[in-house]
């Protein structure tokens, strides 16, 4: 493989992820589905299946007039042949309430996805999100708002404030998702490298 080709492979990988980030915040559901395989996989706090449901489950969301956006920065991928592991630097931000009062919550990490060549086009086939620390603000910086720190605490600190709010609002969150060191993420990173390196059907 010369070097330019390799380097365009890349630059085909990382347009994906960039787009799925800009699709899915805009709602454009077949612009995402476009940056993701038929059998397609999506790991998060909130949600863990298909894509195919993964976009259903943004879409009643959004019917509820939850929304987020999601703040990409750079991407690495590791090429393998045909498959492909993406890490991208990313923050979540998300606007919701508690206790009637408006809060944002930011969280930074990384998505870690499996991806595949297929038919000549680059998609993602897995989705693992690595939550590394969040933080919660009040939108009025006057007001004032008490956290249940039994129930916080049952997070890890990677994700405990995002996973508060969305467990307020009815979601079921993992407590056991990768953050930024521990046994959850060296178990994805085996299992997605065993996965890249081996051979392919």
């Amino acid at each position: 493989m010369s070097d330019t080709f390799y380097f365009l492979e890349k630059l085909s990988i990382y347009d994906v992820v960039q787009s799925w980030a800009l699709y899915r915040d805009t709602g454009d559901w077949e612009g995402l589905r476009s940056t993701v395989h038929p059998d397609g996989q999506m790991t998060a706090t909130w949600f863990d299946g298909s894509f195919e449901d993964f976009i259903s489950a943004i879409q009643a969301s959004w019917r509820n007039g939850s929304k987020s956006q999601h703040f990409l920065g750079g991407t690495v991928a590791q090429v393998n042949g045909n498959k492909a592991l993406a890490q991208t630097r990313m923050s979540i931000m998300v606007r919701g309430t508690l206790d009637h009062q408006v809060v944002d919550i930011t969280c930074t990490g990384r998505f870690y996805d499996r991806v595949e060549k297929r038919d000549g086009k680059w998609k993602i086939l897995k989705r693992n999100v690595i939550y590394e620390k969040d933080r919660l603000d009040l939108l009025d910086p006057s007001s004032s708002l008490t956290l249940d720190p039994q129930r916080l605490s049952q997070y890890p600190e990677g994700y405990q404030h995002l996973a508060y709010l969305q467990s307020s609002h009815g979601a079921h969150v993992s407590p056991h998702l990768a953050t930024g060191s521990g046994a959850a993420l060296d178990a994805l990173v085996l299992q997605a490298h065993e996965w890249l390196n081996a051979p392919s059907a």
